[in-house]
């Protein structure tokens, strides 16, 4: 595998306590309950989070790699990334990694969401993977979900990348929705108010409701031009709590084609996707955990870009 390129952007990382009131602030125009507080992480290798370490903190970066130019109108399949190569391109050999991008199709056999889940050991081997995929079941249609040990991945990703160390982050508790954006779109809005390049690298709790979920088939043979092609490709389900989603969030695209909202969910009872929305809004109730990201790290950003499927 060629190394891919790379651009480094700094992102602007003001004191926690600023961003929690912004949070704070501007949640409660979507949400009845809102809390937003700087608190210790919680150990995140015991269950529900089962993670590769227990942290989110130190020298925390977000890894924006190929995108949906990647995939459509037609998939690259030759697009493929090992996770020491990300390792690497970001400066953090022992990374930790988490977050949300496109099964390893060359191994899975078949096009799959893939929530990664990854500690490095900075010789470019792996200390602990337990990342998982998801794809669509070609006998029924439905949902599997699956474990997956090989440090592969295709087409694209979106990561949080830090030490993997214990620390300060940002816990927001949001129940009750009553706006019209979901959770994730709430929390970038609020940010994006700041006029600054502002990323942050989160895991999430959804504690109590059933979300909206897609899954991405296997590859169209035929190009995917259009969002009504592109919709009618995609499978939407149900998917019941508690979920695990691990993903980033972005404040806007400064001109590198960035995907500013990406999260997959995984959970102990089989289903996992790429979160779309929630469903009840009275009942929904999340929990996440955030750290600012010092900067992003845009790898091998596509030629041609495209706003389909995003």
């Amino acid at each position: 595998m060629s190394s891919p390129t790379v651009n480094k952007i700094p992102a602007h990382v003001p004191p926690l306590d600023e961003v929690v009131k912004v949070l704070n602030d501007g949640l409660k125009k979507n949400f009845t309950n809102i809390s937003v507080s700087v608190v210790d992480c919680p150990d995140l290798t015991q269950k529900p989070f089962t993670l590769a370490a227990p942290g989110l903190c130190g020298n925390a970066r977000l890894a924006d790699v190929g995108g949906p130019g990647f995939l459509l109108p037609l998939p690259q399949k030759d697009k493929k990334f090992t996770y020491r190569q990300i390792a690497e391109s970001v400066g953090l050999p022992g990374a930790f990694m988490i977050g949300a991008g496109a099964g390893p199709c060359h191994i899975v056999g078949v096009n799959s969401e893939l929530m990664k889940n990854v500690k490095m050991d900075g010789k470019g081997g792996v200390t602990k993977i337990n990342s998982h995929i998801a794809k669509v079941n070609p006998k029924d249609g439905g949902c599997v979900l699956e474990t997956i040990d090989k440090p592969e991945f295709s087409l694209m990703g979106n990561f949080l990348c830090s030490d993997g160390q214990p620390g300060k982050v940002i816990e927001v508790k949001a129940s009750n929705r009553t706006g019209e954006e979901n959770f994730m779109s709430s929390m970038r809005i609020y940010i994006f108010s700041q006029n600054c390049l502002f990323p942050m690298g989160s895991l999430l709790l959804l504690l109590y409701t059933n979300i909206y979920y897609l899954l991405q088939p296997d590859f169209s043979d035929k190009p995917l031009d259009s969002q009504e092609k592109v919709n009618n490709w995609l499978k939407f389900y149900e998917m019941d709590a508690i979920l695990v989603c691990v993903g980033e969030l972005v404040s806007h695209d400064p001109g590198y084609d960035l995907r500013v909202e990406h999260f997959h969910c995984f959970s102990d009872h089989g289903q996992g996707g790429h979160y779309h929305f929630d469903v009840t809004p009275k009942d929904v109730e999340y929990r996440g955990y955030f750290v600012l990201a010092e900067s992003i790290y845009r790898i091998d950003q596509p030629v041609q870009t495209t706003q389909l499927g995003r």
